[in-house]
């Protein structure tokens, strides 16, 4: 066996910017190499004579979605690409699928590559999902009697028996990817390759691919993963590279990667131009830890609103919530159980908001709900956006890190057991 599965040197990938580059015919060409001897003269003659300068091609027309990637995979690795959107990390999947050739460098894999990079990449609408399953084994190099072998651990991964014989045309997204991901994750392909279309399922196939996931990793096949989810990223990686603008920036065990991500990720400030109630204007809405810049569970946090009234307000307040991602309350606090502050006057501002010892949020994404008040007149107004921020991994109770499993609140809590009774004879 080859000591390595994957292995890039000097990848590149380049994209022109704008109009689409025009496809070049045979006479296209020969005109071209025919005319390239009178292109060099004129441009000897252009830095002489007359002063001309012949101006290079428009770089700003083109950029680099992949630029000089060399990176090296084991086989039987289980490897994560972390990034932003843009960073380049779908690009260098399509490249090692060969679903698009690199501008320059070149990547070598070993053995047989499954790939799931889009949702329905090599279905044919028309044929059935029985159908499907064979011709999509067929374009990964697999054998029919591998195929029926694993047919009905397929179709039952897949959930969908009922509609095995229905052209996939008639299959939703949720259908497509469950068929998808489980052609790619059962036939016996040496490197698989996933993009983030596992979020098009719900929850419950998500966690039944993560699961399957893990368990071909222990396998010993090499799989090379795209995710956005950290937690997701932490349980089925060992290894991981970090992507930006093309570049590998940072590589090693996944959760030393994850950690020096995360902590290098400076969000943007929370937006608030032209959000307004009828007595109120917004200028700013944070919530930050003191510790660091990123939010971890346990963190000491502030929580700051910034208004502008609009007109008189007697007894100003504000009341806060802090939701889940599917806009579940999950706590909140009012000023006016802490507090009163002074009048203010239309066009004056104020900030108001609060001050947390321990924020016991477990790993998220979360959302702050605003209402501005004034009290004197029982006047209480929504805040006509919520403010997103999150909550990224860190070991709570000095121990591993805690998924979605878990919920959404850390408990402060410390380890209790009986005494151990021992029967006397």
């Amino acid at each position: 066996m080859s000591e390595i599965a994957i292995r890039c040197a000097g990848l590149s990938k380049r994209y022109r910017i704008g109009e689409r580059e025009p496809y070049l015919s045979l006479r296209d060409v020969i005109t071209s190499a025919a005319g390239a001897p009178f292109r060099r003269l004129r441009a000897a003659l252009g830095n002489h004579g007359n002063g001309a300068r012949l101006h290079p091609p428009d770089s700003e027309n083109y950029f680099l979605a992949l630029n000089d990637v060399c990176m090296e995979i084991k086989p039987g690795e289980v490897v994560g690409l972390i990034g932003r959107n843009g960073a380049g990390k779908s690009t260098l999947l399509k490249v090692l699928s060969r679903i698009t050739r690199p501008t320059s460098g070149h990547a070598e894999i070993t053995g047989r590559i499954g790939s799931l990079l889009e949702v329905g990449t090599g279905f044919h609408p028309e044929l059935t999902g029985r159908e499907n399953i064979f011709l999509n084994a067929a374009i990964l190099g697999m054998r029919r009697a591998e195929v029926e072998k694993k047919f009905d651990e397929i179709v039952a991964f897949a959930d969908i028996d009922r509609f095995i014989d229905t052209p996939v045309k008639r299959y939703s997204s949720g259908m497509y990817v469950r068929l998808a991901f489980g052609v790619a994750a059962h036939l016996e392909t040496e490197v698989l390759l996933v993009d983030e279309v596992l979020a098009v399922g719900d929850a419950q196939f998500q966690k039944k691919c993560f699961e399957k996931m893990r368990e071909v990793g222990n396998c010993g096949r090499t799989i090379v993963f795209v995710s956005h989810n950290m937690s997701a990223m932490r349980h089925i990686c060992r290894r991981g590279f970090v992507l930006e603008e093309g570049r590998i920036v940072a590589s090693g065990s996944i959760d030393s990667v994850v950690d020096s991500y995360t902590d290098s990720l400076i969000r943007d400030p929370l937006s608030t131009n032209d959000i307004q109630t009828p007595s109120f204007k917004i200028d700013d809405v944070q919530i930050y830890s003191k510790t660091g810049i990123t939010i971890k569970t346990f963190d000491p946090v502030e929580i700051r609103v910034s208004f502008t009234a609009r007109l008189d307000i007697v007894d100003p307040g504000v009341y806060v919530a802090i939701l889940s991602n599917e806009n579940q309350r999950l706590t909140a606090l009012d000023f006016k159980d802490f507090g009163t502050v002074p009048s203010i006057h239309e066009g004056q501002s104020n900030e108001l908001g609060f001050s947390l010892k321990s924020l016991p949020l477990l790993p998220g994404q979360y959302q702050l709900e605003v209402y501005l008040k004034d009290s004197a007149t029982h006047k209480i107004e929504l805040v006509p956006k919520t403010f997103p921020f999150e909550v990224v991994e860190t070991p709570v109770y000095g121990g591993r890190k805690l998924d979605t499993w878990y919920g959404h609140i850390g408990l402060n809590a410390r380890p209790y057991a009986a005494k151990k009774i021992v029967s006397e004879k």
